[in-house]
């Protein structure tokens, strides 16, 4: 269901009321029913994967926290019984049972996305084989993320496992964020998305304006952008030098405007429920380098992979045995430039196959990997330059000409 038809106003309108109708202690249920509802519109074959991600998830984190409950219950109820290094090798035992439970739940969610959305790039690379139909379920990528992330929150402490697996439900299923995100995390969501909410005109005055913003993006810019865009791109021998210049700029105009406004959308319809969304973007194209880029650009995504990769990387056996070598063997500098390297290559490799089953896209993550790691090599030389030369980095001139040097790298 596109968020440009006649179906999916409806299916808001029919919710909305139903939900506003419906006594106030049951309006979680009336919403968890309409995602299911929406959800079953776009194939039947669809639901039995998402409902397996709800199933899996909530169930391995409720293993875990039954577990951490029950290790800390043991070793409080016999404290002095057993020793201190008795009380380690039971923590250290725990630990390794709830890592399990998150190790299996991720490979399987994980697993059904790798098989539905990459075996074909697969096939089509290092084997002869035909390839194979699968049809991916909608929003596979989204609702695996928020759902693993939830699952990893509440491995690390962070979050509290939901005893109650129909609202959990409601947060992975939860229809305006299917389409195009954003990935929500449980802690940020859960009290707007559960809790009851009496009708507000000022949440539908909003919610509408915030959709109409959203609807003019995708309809008048994106859609007018993408038929320049095709024009140039339907036969390169005619339209080629300047035209392919201006083929750039349009595809960069379609693709910002599209995306921004599927997520305004998204963040409008919730609003006119009472719930509250995350903003994934803010203000890219002021960025004045790539990593600022990708703080502004799909902020949900980028937090995801900061938070379950990088950070995960980080603290690895390996980039601790790296920087015990380095700062003995190779200096301050290298040793970072190493670090830095470590940590976001995965990221950009995963951010990569996120975009796509094609080896464009794996190349289009290195291409940000190479680039974020050059800025990383030439930030010290650039700040002796600045310092040599007199030159404050916060003046507007040098501001803007950093914008349009992330604009070049960008388009």
């Amino acid at each position: 269901m596109l968020f440009t038809s006649y179906q999916f106003i409806l299916f808001v309108l029919i919710a909305l009321i139903l939900y506003y109708v419906a006594p106030k202690r049951i309006q979680w249920i009336v919403l968890l029913c309409m995602n299911m509802l929406f959800y079953l519109y776009a194939g039947l074959s669809g639901i039995i994967f998402i409902v397996t991600t709800i199933i899996t998830t909530y169930a391995g984190a409720r293993l875990i926290c039954r577990e951490k409950d029950r290790s800390v219950r043991f070793i409080e109820e016999h404290k002095g019984d057993i020793s201190r290094d008795e009380k380690k090798k039971l923590k250290n035992i725990s630990l390794r049972k709830q890592k399990m439970f998150l190790t299996i739940v991720l490979f399987i969610n994980f697993g059904i996305l790798a098989v539905l959305k990459y075996t074909n790039m697969f096939i089509v690379t290092f084997t002869t084989f035909n390839t194979v139909d699968f049809v991916l379920p909608m929003g596979i990528s989204f609702y695996t993320f928020q759902s693993t992330g939830y699952m990893i929150d509440v491995y690390r402490g962070v979050a509290d496992a939901e005893k109650n697996p129909f609202r959990y439900a409601l947060f992975v299923s939860f229809f305006p964020q299917l389409v195009q995100g954003p990935i929500s995390r449980w802690n940020d969501l859960k009290k707007s998305l559960l809790e009851s909410h009496a009708f507000s005109w000022i949440n539908i005055q909003y919610g509408f304006e915030r959709i109409l913003w959203g609807y003019f993006k995708k309809m008048v810019i994106a859609d007018r952008a993408a038929i320049g865009l095709a024009t140039i791109q339907s036969d390169v021998s005619v339209y080629y030098g300047a035209y392919a210049f201006v083929g750039m700029l349009l595809y960069a105009i379609d693709l910002y405007a599209d995306f921004t406004g599927g997520i305004d959308i998204t963040i409008g319809v919730a609003q006119m429920f009472g719930i509250t969304l995350p903003e994934n973007f803010r203000r890219p194209f002021f960025s004045k380098s790539i990593a600022e880029y990708w703080r502004r650009w799909h902020i949900t995504l980028g937090v995801w992979f900061k938070t379950y990769v990088f950070y995960p990387v980080s603290v690895s056996g390996i980039v601790k045995k790296w920087n015990k070598f380095g700062k003995k063997h190779c200096g301050k500098y290298l040793t970072k430039l190493g670090i830095s390297a470590l940590c976001l290559f995965p990221v950009w490799i995963c951010n990569g196959l996120w975009h796509g089953a094609r080896w464009s896209y794996i190349f289009y993550g290195m291409y940000y990997f190479v680039i974020l790691l050059a800025e990383v090599a030439v930030e010290p030389l650039r700040d002796n330059i600045l310092e040599i030369c007199h030159l404050d980095k916060n003046a507007l001139p040098y501001r803007i000409l950093q914008t349009l040097k992330t604009w070049l790298i960008i388009f």
